[in-house]
């Protein structure tokens, strides 16, 4: 009997080890099974661009979910005209095909914008080029300095106040070692209230659970809420 308590003791401790080492790695929370979970407010919004009776915001996590029903390959390239088959696209094309959901035409807005300022996209932009221009990340951010809300970057698991700031809809951009990258904000949330994001990296538009690490890793240079007002 006391054999078959201690071997029981080693097994419970050897499952507590791996369930802690999982949630480490997949939530960076060893306790994130162990916490309770947090309710974090839905901000209503009633901005309603293209009038179909659903928020901005919803309409843009509408728009990047359809990406993701769409199986949309991850597959850059350069197209006249400026957009890609339905079928393909990068990480920059679910933000516009996302605004175009809630009725934004992000083309047009960026190649007005840079045409009429080319100064401010000095740093990126030599000469405007409408067929490539409003796909790349680094313009996406100037633009979005200009003419969306900016928000906190920062991300605090079960923090109401810091979380809340974290909406559906919203845009992220981060820098990494090797690349630029763009998401959209999704409406699902952790146990611990940190959102889901919608994006395309390397496959297919995919929701993943990667906020909380890109913050860990300080990849995140910019979220917004648009448009501004």
């Amino acid at each position: 009997m006391k054999k078959v308590i201690i071997i029981a003791t080693i097994l419970c401790a050897l499952l507590a080890a791996g369930i802690t080492v999982f949630s480490y790695y997949r939530y960076q929370n060893p306790f994130y099974y162990i916490k309770g979970s947090i309710a974090v407010e839905n901000i209503n919004f009633n901005k309603d661009k293209d009038c179909d009776g659903v928020s901005d915001p919803d309409d843009i996590v509408e728009g990047a979910r359809k990406e993701i029903a769409n199986k949309t390959r991850y597959k850059d390239g350069y197209f006249d005209g400026g957009y890609p088959p339905q079928s393909e696209g990068v990480c920059t094309d679910v933000i516009w095909r996302s605004l175009k959901n809630a009725g934004y035409n992000l083309k047009t807005l960026m190649d007005n914008d840079i045409a009429k300022n080319l100064k401010d996209y000095a740093d990126r932009i030599d000469k405007p080029d409408p067929n490539i221009d409003f796909r790349r990340v680094k313009n996406q951010l100037v633009f979005l300095e200009k003419h969306a809300k900016s928000l906190t970057i920062e991300v605090i698991p079960y923090d109401k106040d810091n979380l809340s700031k974290w909406q559906r809809g919203d845009i992220v951009i981060l820098k990494t070692p090797t690349t630029d990258h763009v998401a959209i904000i999704s409406d699902k949330r952790r146990r611990d209230g940190v959102p889901y994001i919608l994006h395309n990296a390397s496959t297919y538009a995919m929701e993943e659970n990667l906020l909380l690490k890109w913050y860990k890793k300080k990849y995140i240079i910019g979220h917004f809420r648009f448009p501004k007002n």
